[in-house]
């Protein structure tokens, strides 16, 4: 009964170890993309969910491809932001954005995400973007690249630079609506206007018609 029971920990021990083997090494930095159209303009999140084992985080810098010449980094209260230039004079390009920590370092515990706006490079449906990472903690560092790089698969162009084009085919029918609807407001003012001056006129047509009538019949009763 012993034996059974020692073999059976030893497979419930096996199988637990299996299961957090693969989960750990995918808890990478990993980059998604709000737009994937090639040619579009999106903005990549990178999520860092972990430090380097125990480390917190200190900095994470993203490198990034020839194939992106601009990017705006999005501003991250606990981080500073700094954008690194290369380049011939007068052609120099970003070739990294480098966030520092300002609390101390993101705890090995927690997760933070970074984002990036550019335009995506103009290519095929298929084609990986990828945007190596360092990141550098307390003790230690991690590079993510190779098959651990965070990157983002291109589709099919959509003709339309800024996405999809679905929020904005919407946004400019509001535009319009409204604009007619205010453009027919004051048509329909004016109609309501010249309405209620006829409707006025027929009343005072009206009481003078009456009171002509009222005054020939005075004038016919008074004649011998």
């Amino acid at each position: 009964m012993k034996k059974r029971t020692s073999l059976t920990v030893a497979l419930l021990t096996a199988g637990v170890l299996a299961l957090a083997v693969p989960s750990a090494a995918h808890a990478h930095v990993t980059a998604t993309a709000s737009s994937t159209g090639a040619g579009s303009y999106t903005v990549v999140t990178f999520s860092v969910p972990h430090g380097c084992e125990a480390a917190p985080t200190q900095v994470v810098t993203i490198d990034i491809p020839e194939s992106v010449p601009n990017v705006t980094p999005t501003v991250n209260a606990s981080w500073s932001v700094e954008k690194v230039f290369d380049g011939p004079e007068g052609a120099e390009r970003v070739t990294q954005v480098v966030y520092t920590s300002l609390t101390g370092g993101l705890p090995s515990d927690l997760r933070d995400t970074f984002a990036l706006s550019l335009r995506l490079p103009e290519g095929a449906a298929g084609d990986v973007v990828a945007f190596p990472v360092t990141q550098t903690c307390t003790e230690g560092s991690v590079v993510w690249e190779g098959d651990d790089v965070p990157s983002v698969t291109l589709t099919a162009a959509t003709g339309d630079a800024h996405g999809d084009g679905t929020a904005e085919s919407h946004s400019d029918e509001a535009e319009h609506a409204a604009d007619n609807s205010e453009a027919s407001a004051p048509a329909a003012n004016e109609g309501d206007v010249v309405a209620r001056v006829l409707g006025i006129v027929g009343v005072i047509v009206g009481i003078v018609g009456i009171a002509l009538a009222i005054a020939a019949r005075r004038s016919t009763a008074a004649k011998p």
